[in-house]
């Protein structure tokens, strides 16, 4: 009862200092916009907010070996994401910060970065954050996506999406637009120092950049966020983007992460590739109909002198790498129409081809996929029921039938 007491006076004491002050300071809390507070008269910013998304997973696998065929059926409840947002900013000194967790993972920080605001368009972030070089449906939170999970490109060519880094964001244009990106980031993607003095720093740096072009200027508000047309646009919406990245020294299958893998040179120092990704994608949006078109190509370079040993025995052979990088393209097609009532049926269909197709042991392997989703979205998109079932087909070296995953899930996505 007295801790009780002592936490109703406290509250109290915090409603009464913002009702005398309330020309000032004041607190606002709406749905998908979580709880704000502004301070002396909106120079200072104070936000909480996210989003979560239990789900069912229901999965069916059939792998084909030399030694026979093996089927897995697995049915899990769980929460794919259980995001929480806290952001803040100065606005007379331009500084801003954000920090993200997802408290579903095991490793729960998401982001944790600061920003100078240049001016209006332009802005230098430095930290861990979601980087812009990734393909498009990659660089789209969760709470966003068109179907309950990210695209197989999305999976196969990214491991996280953050990484650690300097960033640079700026804007030109309005009928026109362009959004330019860089980034200069550790190479190592998240946490990317290790959680100690045993999990050090690999390779190089990274660089990334990604341009997106608006010909016929940006899509309306509410509609940025995601492909899908969620306000029905009137006039043909679209926007173009290409992104780059190149990993020098890459010790991940991906160039995201770190100490995956090691390799030397001939005197047995650690020797690691180079790894480069290429996107191209476009966004059309037109009265609620909505397209994305990816490609992802990969390639390696700087292979001279890389040894699977420490004493120099066993060169590495060009083919090889791919058993260490995902190397090779893939193309994706989403398409979807959202109906003024709500309602969202999307499909989607991806493929991949393996730069060395020879190579039994590439990890990047001959595959499709084929998948169909049903939306539902409430109180103005802030609430999503969605239900999708995918059908992927990896090409078998070892057997005449390919190796097939289906999967089907329903989400609830809140956003708070």
């Amino acid at each position: 009862m007295k801790k009780l007491i002592v936490t109703t006076i406290f509250l109290l004491s915090i409603s009464y200092a913002f009702t005398q002050e309330s020309e000032k300071n004041s607190a606002s809390f709406n749905l998908g916009e979580g709880i704000s507070f502004s301070f002396n008269e909106g120079k200072y910013e104070f936000d909480i907010f996210g989003f979560i998304r239990p789900s069912y997973i229901y999965s069916d696998e059939k792998i084909y070996t030399s030694e026979g065929n093996y089927s897995n059926v697995y049915r899990q409840f769980k929460s794919q994401n259980s995001n929480l947002y806290f952001t803040g900013a100065a606005i007379d000194e331009k500084l801003s910060f954000t920090i993200q967790m997802d408290y579903s993972s095991s490793d729960p920080l998401v982001e944790a970065f600061i920003g100078y605001h240049i001016n209006e368009k332009t802005t230098l972030y430095f930290g861990q954050m979601q980087v812009s070089h990734n393909n498009l449906e990659m660089t789209q939170n969760e709470n966003d996506l068109r179907l309950t999970s990210r695209g197989l490109i999305s999976q196969t060519y990214t491991e996280s999406g953050e990484e650690f880094g300097l960033f640079l964001e700026t804007s030109f244009g309005n009928s026109f637009l362009i959004e330019p990106t860089l980034a200069v980031t550790s190479g190592d993607g998240k946490n990317s120092f290790g959680v100690d003095s045993r999990d050090s720093d690999k390779g190089g740096v990274k660089f990334g950049s990604r341009i997106n072009f608006f010909p016929f200027g940006n899509f309306e508000d509410g509609n940025q966020l995601s492909t899908v047309d969620l306000v029905g646009e009137k006039k043909l919406k679209a926007m173009f983007g290409i992104a780059f990245s190149k990993n020098f020294g890459a010790s991940n299958l991906v160039g995201d992460g770190h100490g995956d893998f090691v390799l030397y040179d001939s005197s047995g120092e650690e020797n690691y590739p180079d790894y480069s990704q290429l996107f191209f994608d476009l966004n059309l949006k037109y009265k609620g109909f909505s397209l994305l078109f990816e490609y992802a190509d990969s390639y390696a370079s700087g292979l001279d002198d890389i040894y699977t040993d420490p004493n120099g025995f066993n060169i590495l052979v060009p083919e090889q790498i791919s058993e260490y990088l995902v190397l090779g393209d893939s193309q994706g097609i989403h398409f979807g129409y959202f109906t003024k009532s709500g309602y969202s049926i999307d499909f989607i269909y991806e493929q991949s081809n393996p730069e060395f197709n020879s190579n039994i042991d590439s990890i990047l392997r001959e595959s499709t996929n084929v998948g169909f989703g049903l939306s539902k979205y409430l109180s103005e998109n802030n609430i999503k029921l969605q239900a999708s079932v995918f059908k992927t087909n990896l090409k078998n070296s070892f057997a005449t039938q390919d190796d097939e995953f289906m999967n089907a899930s329903f989400v609830v996505t809140l956003v708070f």
